[in-house]
């Protein structure tokens, strides 16, 4: 029999190159449980419809079920030279139980096909991701219950700014770790409804059941412009923006964590575990964890341009060059899930250097603004106090002192509206913030 689906209309006799080039065996193959639970779904409506009989529907439904359970547990290898995976299932399907496994395509093509594999296995991966991001979540949430009360300097421009908390500072990555799970249920509400149905561009003249199948698989409806539902790859590009903006934060976070690990931060201690040495330098502990994380961003943040670039200049409806859509998609899916686990552990495990934050805070003049409001409640309009504060900051600096070491007498040359009580406004404070 030939390994062609398509065979027919051509001889066949592919060239060689040209073969290897449209093959994608070696990376839809991973779609191979939901293209079966697909054409399981599929099958089972043929019969219910009476394109087929109950009796030829139970049979393929029968034989797709084994190939399934014997791929999943290793008794059965997708062959790599097969086409694809639709091709590779089919033709083993057909060689099982014969004439009966080529009705199972009656009324679709690869076209819809393929479009319902890929939103099925995005939506389960979509929820694999978010477990993830829950997990992250969580470790953060709990270091920074650990750590609410943990004084550290905050940064503007990367210069020392207020006083916060380490606890707060962590919070800030919950947050945005909380808007990527929205993105990325918000991204699977949209995606799942079904193109099955939809055939190669046009629908079909059998009499098939859409909504039947829709229901079974989990979707929420069918895609009402069969145009549209195999040409489309929103989903995919959405998936990879959200995804780009979950790697982007999280190489934020990394960035920091290099910062910290530094001898000029010295905020932190990653386990050497989560390090590596340097081949010359026997005292090095570099945070290559949290370096690569940082660099993987740019792959991820590349397929989805790949694939914007991809879809641009489509024509409907489908288009063999939508084939190059799944490498980039599974490999930012691979390279997030990656980061995801990597970075939960070294997050959990990371140790903060309270004393060195603690004095870091007194370095650089935090208090400020502080003194300013200070003045606020005295009276004086908040410029007036900017400016008055601004000009006990220049004169602490050419004495080389702290403001809460800088003598009342110094402040009331500048304003008699400096009292004693200036020194109680001086305290290093971080905001109160509540961890949940």
């Amino acid at each position: 029999m030939s390994g062609k689906l398509w065979q027919g209309r051509l001889d066949g006799n592919v060239d060689t190159v040209t073969d290897k080039l449209n093959r994608s065996i070696a990376f839809d193959q991973r779609l191979y449980p939901h293209d079966i639970r697909a054409s399981i779904a599929h099958a089972e409506m043929l019969g219910k419809q009476g394109i087929i009989s109950v009796m030829e529907a139970r049979e393929i439904v029968s034989g797709l079920s084994a190939i399934l359970e014997e791929i999943a547990s290793g008794q059965l290898t997708i062959d790599p030279l097969a086409e694809d995976i639709h091709t590779f299932v089919e033709l083993e399907l057909t060689r099982r139980i014969g004439d009966t496994g080529k009705k199972l395509h009656t009324g679709r093509s690869r076209n819809d096909q393929v479009a319902t594999d890929l939103r099925l296995y995005l939506e389960s991966e979509i929820q694999a991701i978010d477990t993830l991001l829950a997990g992250l979540q969580s470790v953060l949430q709990d270091k920074a219950q650990a750590h609410a009360n943990t004084i550290m300097p905050g940064y503007t421009h990367l210069q020392r700014a207020q006083p916060v908390t380490f606890g707060l500072h962590l919070m800030a990555y919950h947050a945005m770790l909380q808007r990527d799970r929205d993105r990325l249920r918000d991204c699977a509400r949209r995606m799942m409804v079904c193109p099955l149905g939809a055939g190669a561009l046009a629908g079909s003249s059998f009499p098939l059941d859409r909504a039947d199948v829709a229901r079974q698989l989990g979707f929420s409806g069918v895609m009402a412009n069969t145009l549209d539902a195999v040409s489309d790859r929103d989903h995919v590009i959405e998936f990879l923006g959200a995804a780009s903006i979950v790697m982007m934060h999280l190489s934020r976070f990394c960035e920091e964590v290099v910062l910290w690990c530094s001898q000029e931060f010295n905020f932190v201690t990653l386990r050497d575990a989560y390090t590596t040495g340097s081949s010359m330098m026997p005292q090095k502990k570099n945070p290559d964890l949290a370096e690569l994380i940082r660099g993987k961003s740019g792959r991820v943040f590349g397929s989805l341009m790949a694939v914007l670039t991809l879809m641009k200049s489509l024509p409907l409806a489908y288009n063999k060059d939508m084939q190059e859509d799944k490498e980039g998609l599974f490999d930012a899916i691979d390279t997030l899930k990656l980061c995801l686990e990597a970075l939960t552990p070294m997050v959990a495990t990371m140790t903060p250097k309270v004393e060195k934050m603690a004095v870091s805070v007194k370095e650089g003049y935090l208090n400020a603004t502080e003194l300013a409001n200070y003045l606020v409640k005295k009276g004086l309009p908040f410029r007036d106090a900017y400016l008055l504060t601004g000009q006990a900051v220049q004169l602490a600096v050419q004495q080389g002192l702290s403001l809460e070491e800088l003598p009342l007498v110094a402040y009331q040359q500048l304003s008699p509206q400096f009292q004693e009580d200036l020194y109680r406004a001086l305290e290093y404070n971080a905001p109160a913030v509540a961890i949940r």
